[in-house]
């Protein structure tokens, strides 16, 4: 597991690097131009968010299954994650959106649905802090994580199944993809690159929390050996028993 540990962040580096290149190679949109480029970020932050709440959604069922700590750390890490990118996909889109739709922000369907779900997973989270015993936290978590991912499938629907200023699918979409071939290659790196760097991030986030359990369990035991060590026996020196 050393060897990985070492190379995947190097890969991650190498694979972002490239996909930068790609980036700004790639041709500027007829109609937007250079502004179009905030795609090869705002699209692949879109993307991991979905994989952190799906890696999310696994863990909760597994650790149901299975009931082992590791796959609560696997679908906490993820939530983390995902939150994250959906902020970030959030605030890009509001970028993005500015100048083209004249407003920082609008009640369109698929921003709407992508905050509601931010929201719900900063809920998540916030379940998770609120919750002192780990096994009800983790019983807790992992059904909130299952429930919550119904919102991943809506958010990307929501440009088919209501009428949105938001553009429809041009990738993951029944047919043919519905972007410039060299478009298409920059952006299916960016994604590349994004994951990779997720899965960094994702691997050492729950290094960090398998610490923190430890820490945590260490605690637990030694209040309760605080605890007893508070009882004592009664003392029977001097104390006559023959009355």
């Amino acid at each position: 597991m050393k060897p990985f540990g070492r190379v995947l962040p190097a890969v991650a580096g190498g694979v972002l690097v490239v996909a930068l290149v790609a980036a700004f190679l790639a041709p500027a949109d007829r109609l937007q131009g250079d502004l179009q480029r905030l795609m090869y970020v705002h699209v692949p932050a879109a993307w991991v968010a979905y994989l952190s709440f799906a890696l999310t959604l696994v863990g909760s069922v597994l650790w149901l299954w299975r009931k082992e700590p590791r796959y609560d750390r696997l679908a906490a890490s993820s939530a983390e994650g995902g939150v994250f990118f959906t902020g970030l996909a959030l605030v890009l889109g509001s970028v993005w959106g500015k100048p083209v739709w004249g407003v920082w922000w609008t009640w369109d369907p698929r921003l709407v649905t992508t905050a509601v779900m931010f929201f719900v997973y900063l809920g998540y989270l916030a379940l998770r802090r609120a919750t002192a015993d780990p096994l009800a936290r983790a019983r807790r978590s992992a059904v909130f994580g299952i429930v919550a991912f119904v919102q991943v499938p809506v958010v990307h629907m929501s440009v088919v199944w209501w009428r949105t200023l938001h553009q429809p699918p041009t990738v993951l979409k029944p047919g043919e993809p519905s972007i410039e071939h060299t478009m298409l290659a920059a952006l299916l790196l960016s994604v590349l690159a994004f994951t990779s760097l997720f899965a960094v991030a994702l691997r050492a986030r729950m290094r960090i929390a398998a610490l923190e359990d430890a820490v945590e369990e260490r605690m637990r035991t030694a209040e309760r050996a605080l605890a007893g060590a508070a009882i004592a026996a009664p003392r029977t020196e001097g104390v006559r028993t023959d009355v």
